[in-house]
């Protein structure tokens, strides 16, 4: 059953990466391991994981601002294993979005049981979105069943339009759609080459979502062809 479950080692010092893959594969994880804070960016880019393992003091990209940049886009369990034990740094990564922190020398089986009870919350979590068909991207949510949409944990009003071109965009992050696809999905009518009437609802939605979070980009233009949910972090 776990090997359906990716794990991320971000952990600089070989021998305790190793320990931690060896650990974490005897149990029956899939594991990942990445030795600096930018090789972690990188494989947080191109894999999914369902729990992040990672030391704070690495080359590159530093622990904390890889919790920072994880909780743009992803709500799996970090958990934080480090020397750096003061009670300031644990709250600090906590209130950065760190799901536990283990301290340095750590025992295998508190790490073993830390990583079971995260990934026991974040599956039944993910689960209960799953059934509810929720869409997420970064600090954004759309529920089609109530037809409800959060940014930031606020709620905002969207027009019938601006709510199907939004559940169009998050249903197909990776999509970039036209001016054209996006009028004849949401109006479905053909497009006389119009762009005006999606360029207003598009503004007008990036606007509602601005309002709640004016430092993230979510549309993304796509200069000559149309929108797609944005990538940037």
């Amino acid at each position: 059953m776990n090997e359906n479950i990716n794990i991320l080692i971000v952990e600089d010092d070989v021998d305790i990466n190793n320990l931690l893959n060896k650990i974490l594969n005897r149990h029956g994880y899939s594991v990942r391991s990445a030795y600096s804070g930018s090789e972690a960016k990188m494989c947080l880019e191109h894999y999914e994981f369902q729990l992040v393992l990672l030391d704070l003091m690495l080359p590159g990209v530093t622990g904390e601002e890889l919790v920072a940049e994880i909780r743009k886009m992803n709500t799996m369990p970090i958990i934080v294993i480090s020397a750096k034990t003061g009670q300031d740094t644990k709250i600090d990564l906590l209130r950065l979005g760190a799901d536990d922190f283990v301290s340095k020398p750590f025992d295998v089986n508190e790490v073993l049981a830390r990583v079971e009870a995260q990934l026991r919350r974040y599956m039944v979590f993910s689960a209960e979105d799953e059934k509810s068909n929720v869409l997420k991207h970064k600090n954004l949510s759309l529920n089609p069943d109530t037809v409800e949409v959060m940014v930031d944990g606020k709620s905002i009003n969207l027009t019938a339009r601006e709510f199907a071109i939004l559940e169009l965009l998050m249903s197909y992050p990776n999509k970039v759609f036209t001016k054209a696809n996006l009028f004849e999905k949401v109006w479905n009518e053909e497009f006389l080459g119009d762009d005006n009437t999606v360029n207003v609802h598009v503004s007008n939605l990036r606007s509602k979502i601005a309002k709640e979070d004016p430092d993230t980009e979510y549309i993304h233009t796509v200069w000559g062809i149309g929108f797609k949910m944005s990538d940037k972090t």
